[in-house]
């Protein structure tokens, strides 16, 4: 089964969202595929479904993200939940799958938002059972009221590490502690940004009263950690970790770790589209102008996954995007683009002002970039940082032929998992940047694709 629709848009996180109903409140035909049951994305998910006084829930986040979702909803845009995009075509021919079918969707402009994803930093036992990542504990908190208890430790660094721990908390959650990877340095070069910062002054008094929160609970906190390690005979039992001075040993059930979010650029890279390394953010990003969008034409890219700014500032983007999508397709021309633009531009810098800030605080740690010879860095195909290194100096290979010598990158995830680490590993060998040495080539499908779903598929 094919269809087709003259505005595409992929996510509805608040990117998506915002887009969609820019779009279609002037009148363009727009369609939205979504991953999730629900809009809302990782940062708003199931907001449709929340409380507004349940515990760890902002009130003034709720009441935006749930008008957003208001206004998405009444704006017309079709929506089409439970959908994973597996390919997309230069044509602007975009594969899906329901789950049990797959069919083709033709769009005169797509929209890519897909948001963010947690960095995946390799060490010791971090297969262990028992350890996972900040943002599926907080997946698990928003779907089904789960929070830690005895036994329990967050690692690790970035807003979102203390904005879990203090809706956790909240929420009758309890840990032992935190082992905070923010390197102290970190703040003292962040100072330079001090200034500019004050322009969203309201980022930062957020920020220090959800850390004031985690501190005043009474939660033992170990700062300036440069080394964890999870330990365990089949499962985690303990977490073993060095500040500088010393290795401490302390008993663990529960390890969630978490070193800030990158851009999820797994959909834009399969287009072959342009990407730059940012260095600030310390991690590869799309090629985008102010719009949006992308060297693959017809294609366009909103929120996160065009370079960590914020839900706000995402929301934002997703409506410049949709304001664009409706002058591409001829509906408004370019001075009402400009016109209706003018206050989401200024808008949109307001929010971008706090970003030198916390990207120079929660830079990740370089020890932590790059694990020792034994640490397995690809899951799926259990492979170890040494084997990388190895295959790295044959000839001075890049990502692309160190996953053809050692499978790394092959598995399930695609790369999801270890290829920001590959790309660490084979940059430090060579003694080159991550610019010089790029990342895995993405090939369809993007996401698991049965057979029976693809025998579904009908010619576009």
């Amino acid at each position: 089964m094919s269809s087709a629709c003259d505005f595409l848009v992929i996510g509805a996180g608040p990117a998506g969202m915002a887009a969609a109903a820019t779009a279609a409140k002037l009148g363009v035909s727009t369609l939205v595929v979504d991953e999730q049951p629900a809009p809302g994305g990782q940062i708003y998910r199931g907001v449709e479904q929340r409380d507004a006084n349940k515990p760890g829930v902002s009130h003034d986040d709720w009441a935006r993200c749930a008008a957003l979702a208001q206004e998405f909803r009444a704006s017309g845009a079709r929506y089409q939940p439970n959908t994973q995009v597996w390919q997309l075509e230069k044509n602007r021919k975009v594969y899906v799958s329901d789950g049990a079918k797959a069919s083709c969707i033709t769009a005169k402009r797509v929209l890519i938002a897909t948001g963010a994803m947690e960095r995946p930093l390799p060490f010791p036992g971090w297969t262990l059972p028992g350890v996972m990542t900040v943002g599926a504990a907080q997946i698990l908190y928003k779907t089904s009221g789960w929070v830690p208890h005895a036994g329990a430790w967050i690692a690790g660094s970035g807003p979102l590490l203390w904005l879990y721990a203090a809706q956790a908390l909240e929420a009758g959650g309890k840990f032992e502690g935190i082992l905070d990877t923010t390197p102290k340095a970190n703040y003292v070069h962040a100072l330079r940004h001090g200034i500019n910062a004050l322009r969203a002054k309201e980022y930062l008094d957020r920020g220090m009263a959800l850390q004031q929160s985690v501190r005043k609970s009474g939660v033992r906190i170990i700062d300036d950690v440069n080394a964890i390690e999870a330990k365990g005979d089949g499962a985690l039992n303990r977490v073993h970790v060095h500040t500088g001075r010393h290795w401490q040993d302390m008993p663990a059930t529960r390890l969630l770790v978490h070193q800030g979010i990158v851009p999820n650029t797994h959909t834009t890279r399969s287009l072959n589209a342009a990407h730059r390394w940012d260095k600030a953010q310390h991690a590869f990003a799309p090629v985008a102008d102010a719009w949006g969008n992308l060297d693959a034409e017809g294609y366009a890219v909103a929120g996160d996954g065009a370079g960590i700014a914020g839900a706000e500032a995402a929301a934002v983007q997703g409506r410049l995007a949709g304001l664009e999508a409706a002058r591409a397709l001829g509906v408004i021309d370019a001075a009402q683009r400009d016109q209706q633009a003018m206050p989401l531009q200024a808008e949109l810098k307001q929010h971008l002002a706090i970003r030198p800030f916390l990207d120079q605080v929660f830079a990740p740690r370089a020890g932590l970039l790059t694990p020792h010879d034994d640490v397995l860095v690809c899951r799926c195909e259990c492979i170890t940082a040494k084997q990388i290194r190895e295959a790295a100096m044959l000839a001075g290979m890049g990502p692309n032929q160190v996953k053809a010598f050692t499978r790394c990158g092959m598995g399930p995830c695609q790369g999801r998992m270890c290829g920001m680490a590959a790309t660490e590993i084979i940059a430090h060998a060579r003694g080159v940047s991550a610019t010089d040495i790029g990342v895995f080539n993405v090939r369809p499908p993007l996401k698991p694709l049965s057979l029976a779903e693809l025998a579904a598929l009908q010619a576009p």
